[in-house]
């Protein structure tokens, strides 16, 4: 654990099926720049509060509550009071809870209740235990069913993919993260004019596509910082410029640095 300007950092992949990643954080100053996962987001709040927009709606995270961002769905987040946040939060594989719950999640992303709030503690206990695998496992499966009890009334109709041309484009960049794509090619793959193709993506997915793919590009980094890579290295194969392009984008949305975050 470190504390570059006020925050501490610790992040791990796990070896338990349906796990992403573990981060545990504490942050002070730092917010999070509006940016969507791959991931479920499950988080728990250990002391202060958090403000956070989801679908462009406001909300908060503190205390007993248990909050559920979901995948592919806009957010930031900071700091609701001046001391800061501390938080633990799961990265969950997509399938693990399904498309089906994105909508009851972007409805009702905060649970008040107690009995899910535990079940998240005990899990992260557990993966900080060597040798806990299977116990990891049975609570993980436990909260996916709790979950998705909670949400099932609230659930409707599944939340529809994006389609037409904002999901073309959508699909076009997370086809090429590393390489990323020009808005010339793009408008010229999808046969669009660039203002109505970047005025499509902004509208359908709550940001335009340069930070979509800067989004994309710092998940991918992480999962090569966590897997041991080094920063270097990371830096090309997640698409950015150099091995500064990385830093700064990193520590804009994460709050540290690369090396720091795959020290931590």
């Amino acid at each position: 654990m470190f504390a570059p300007a006020g925050a501490t950092v610790r992040a791990w992949r796990p070896d338990v099926p349906g796990l992403a990643e573990v981060f545990h954080a504490r942050f002070t100053h730092h917010a999070y720049p509006a940016h969507t996962h791959t991931a479920w987001t499950l988080l728990i709040v250990d002391d202060g509060a958090i403000r956070f927009d989801l679908d462009r709606h406001h909300h908060g995270a503190a205390g007993s509550a248990v909050t559920l961002l979901p995948p592919h769905v806009p957010h930031d987040g900071r700091a609701a009071t001046p001391a800061g946040f501390g938080k633990r939060v799961l990265y969950l594989d997509p399938e693990v809870l399904g498309p089906d719950l994105i909508g009851a999640a972007v409805d009702h992303p905060t649970f008040a209740d107690r009995q899910l709030r535990l079940r998240v503690h005990q899990l992260h206990l557990a993966l900080e235990r060597p040798g806990d695998a299977l116990e990891a496992e049975s609570r993980l499966t436990l909260i996916a069913a709790r979950i998705a009890a909670l949400l099932s009334p609230a659930a409707g109709p599944p939340r529809p993919r994006p389609s037409g041309l904002a999901g073309r484009l959508r699909e076009l960049l997370d086809a090429n993260v590393t390489d990323g794509v020009t808005l010339r090619a793009a408008t010229a793959e999808l046969h669009a004019h660039p203002t109505h193709l970047v005025r499509s993506f902004t509208a359908a997915f709550g940001l335009p596509p340069h930070r979509y793919l800067t989004g994309r590009r710092v998940e991918l980094a992480r999962r090569l910082l966590l897997a041991g890579q080094r920063p270097a290295d990371v830096a090309t194969a997640a698409g950015f410029y150099d091995q500064a392009h990385l830093t700064r984008q990193f520590r804009r949305y994460l709050g540290v640095s690369p090396g720091r975050y795959a020290r931590a």
